[in-house]
């Protein structure tokens, strides 16, 4: 029997962190803009999906792997689908470090990670004891720094700080808007434009815009970092950019999937799943940046 979709538009995946970095809410609100799930259940309520076990739901944590199956077809605009749609086996994977085997367990299986980055906190020993893990594993992963409307928030001290922490390159593909409070949203520095939510719509709609002049400079710079990062992948564009030509859109992202499965670098990327910001970019990214099995060597264990 023929397969609905094909190995390449699959993306096994799962959802990594230190306690309390809220991975299990941003799970949450995956399930729910890919249409998963039709309620938000929200962790300090007890009514978090993934967390089903009677003393997830007392605690607010994650003690089991958890494994579901949802769709998302990439969109710019949220209305317009740009690609097919794609199919997601996620893992929410416990953040406590009591259960470390569990995430030992299902990093085996999984053929990339979302790495969730408490944007206060940055990299906490249990991010670092689960990084290893991936790394031991061979899993490309990418970096939601999560909680940007937290007191304290700081996108640059995470990036920072996964450099120190875990020796890995990271290549912010975002540049936050605002912080804390004043959090609107991100610069999306492949495409170069605003991504801000200011809607009562739990998220579900944003809008696209130009650079606000007093962020045209610093995102001009990050981009320049990200694009040199990414033209290392490829001869030929590397060659075209010291000569003056900069990848387009396309060839930008591919390069940057490149570098990724490679494990030369790893995309960041930020908001607020709490606050609904920045969670439908992360899904694009899971598509743009992350293995399909076919990407995946064999794995002996």
């Amino acid at each position: 029997m023929a397969r609905e979709y094909p190995l390449e538009l699959y993306r096994n995946f799962g959802i990594m962190a230190h306690i309390d970095a809220g991975k299990t809410t941003t799970t949450e609100r995956i399930l729910y803009y890919t249409g998963k799930s039709h309620k938000i259940g929200e962790v300090h309520d007890g009514a978090a999906t993934m967390d089903w076990m009677e003393q997830e739901q007392e605690r607010g944590i994650t003690i089991t792997s958890a494994a579901t199956t949802t769709f998302w077809e990439r969109t710019e605009d949220g209305k317009t689908p740009d690609g097919p749609k794609h199919r997601f086996n996620i893992i929410d994977t416990p953040g406590h470090v009591d259960f470390t085997i569990e995430v030992e367990r299902s990093l085996a299986v999984l053929d990339g990670a979302v790495c969730v980055l408490d944007a206060n906190a940055g990299v906490e020993p249990q991010t670092e004891t689960v990084w290893r893990q991936a790394d031991r594993y061979g899993v490309p992963r990418i970096v939601y720094v999560n909680k940007m409307d937290k007191i304290g928030a700081d996108f640059f001290n995470c990036v920072r700080m996964i450099k120190d922490r875990t020796g890995a390159i990271p290549c912010p593909i975002q540049l936050p808007i605002g912080a804390e409070t004043a959090l609107e949203g991100h610069v999306d520095l492949i495409t170069m434009e605003e991504w801000t939510w200011t809607g009562e719509d739990l998220g579900a709609t944003w809008t696209r815009q130009a650079i606000r002049p007093e962020l045209a400079d610093q995102a001009a710079e990050m981009r320049s970092t990200m694009v040199e990062l990414a033209v290392e992948m490829d001869d030929a564009a590397m060659e075209a950019y010291l000569d003056g030509t900069e990848p387009d859109v396309a060839t930008l992202r591919k390069l940057i999937r490149k570098g990724t499965l490679a494990m030369k670098f790893v995309p960041v990327i930020c908001g607020s799943a709490f606050k609904n910001k920045g969670v439908q970019p992360m899904l694009n990214a899971v598509i743009d940046f992350l293995p399909n099995p076919l990407d995946v060597k064999p794995y002996m264990g």
